[in-house]
């Protein structure tokens, strides 16, 4: 399994990097987590350069992708060259976004007739896309999910893994990266924001 974490110039470390860090708790042959990017390098809205891991090719043949956001969404999804090298689709893929990438996959196209999650600074523009924006951290339909705030990139993870492996190994991804002493209160939070949509998204896959 292969997921990719879009990521691009201007990207919000907790947004990619969380989702990376919990997604790799799961280790199984096969399984292949990778920051996904146009350029060889990014630099973040705080100033940490990475190397990617993948191209955009490669994101578009990838078991799911998580679009992460970042200070300079808006520039992306107005730079068609770019847009035009996103091939993803529902009917083969998980999708996911985090925040202002809720944006990316509303240009694509992604979300008519779905509502979604974004954190507050997007949501005028992804309401301006013709998308309806829920006041909760996390929503899916079938195989596309999103999330707002940065922090729900944990449920973004822990969605995907359930998705893929288990609920099982998404409890215990959650467990292990949760705070001491607060670790129950994490998986139980966590599942319960993803719990209500894992039936819904296999009975529409």
């Amino acid at each position: 399994m292969h997921i990719a974490i879009l990521t691009f110039d201007g990207f919000n470390e907790l947004d990619s990097l969380i989702a990376l860090g919990i997604l790799n708790r799961v280790k199984l042959p096969g399984w292949r987590v990778s920051i996904a990017s146009p350029a060889a390098r990014v630099r973040s809205m705080n100033g940490v350069t990475m190397e990617a891991q993948c191209s955009l090719q490669q994101a578009n043949t990838a078991d799911a992708v998580i679009v992460g956001s970042g200070a300079l969404t808006r520039e992306v999804v107005e730079d068609a060259g770019l847009m035009a090298q996103l091939q993803l689709d529902p009917s083969r893929q998980l999708l996911a976004s985090q925040c202002s990438g809720t944006l990316v996959l509303a240009k694509l196209g992604l979300l008519e007739g779905v509502s979604a999650c974004t954190d507050l600074t997007t949501k005028p523009w992804v309401q301006a896309a013709g998308v309806d924006v829920l006041n909760q951290p996390f929503f899916a339909r079938g195989n596309v999910a999103t999330a707002g705030g940065c922090l729900a990139s944990q449920y973004l993870a822990a969605w995907v893994i359930a998705r893929l492996v288990s609920v099982e190994e998404a409890e215990s991804a959650i467990h292990y990266v949760a705070p001491v002493g607060e670790k129950e209160d994490y998986v139980t939070r966590a599942m319960r924001n993803i719990t209500p949509y894992l039936e819904t998204s296999r009975a529409a896959a």
